[in-house]
């Protein structure tokens, strides 16, 4: 039991510092009802870890938290990238593919990411519409990219949503790059996003 309480309050803890002005009023009020609500296990599991970016990139249930899929989340991930991208190509205009499938958020979560790699001078090639995977890999090539992201969240229910990245080579990112991205993803807070 002790130890349930020191869980509650390590995402308490983490709950709180998203009722601040830097997070939507949307997404505020659902941290703030799973804080008021008796049962803690909403909040538990959206906040007993950050989702975390993998070789692939990331995928979770879509909501407010550390361990969801919401523009927050996507928006670190993606500023964290960009910091990579500029590293690795210094002193060029860098430029990547944007694209998203037909998932619930999809738009949104391109559009988040599309603007966090303007906003950080990368030059951004944003679909239109929604696309398979392998029109971005084939983008990606076709255009010269240095990366590219695909929101897509595969094969898993209609919850989740996903977050692939990829390379100047059209595949998803492998080593060394994918801890390079890893370690850069780690370092940013949501105040070093530039939305």
């Amino acid at each position: 039991m002790e130890n349930n309480a020191q869980l509650i309050a390590e995402c308490t803890a983490r709950a709180k510092e998203w009722l601040s002005p830097a997070f939507d009023e949307e997404t505020r009020k659902a941290v703030q009802d799973m804080l008021d609500a008796e049962d803690k296990s909403a909040l538990i599991d959206a906040f007993y870890q950050n989702l975390e970016f993998g070789t692939g990139g990331l995928r979770g249930i879509m909501g407010a938290g550390t361990n969801r899929m919401n523009k927050y989340i996507v928006g670190m991930a993606t500023q964290g990238f960009a910091n990579y991208i500029l590293k690795a190509f210094p002193g060029q205009q860098s430029s990547v593919v944007v694209g998203h499938d037909c998932r619930n958020n999809g738009r949104m979560f391109a559009e988040t990411v599309a603007d966090i790699f303007s906003a950080n001078g990368i030059k951004v090639y944003l679909f239109e519409s929604l696309r398979p995977t392998p029109e971005i890999s084939f983008a990606i090539r076709q255009l010269g990219c240095q990366a590219g992201v695909n929101v897509t969240a595969s094969h898993n229910p209609k919850e989740y949503n996903g977050y692939k990245a990829y390379w100047d080579d059209g595949a998803q990112v492998l080593a060394p790059h994918d801890k390079g991205i890893i370690d850069e993803v780690n370092k940013v807070t949501i105040n070093d996003v530039k939305f």
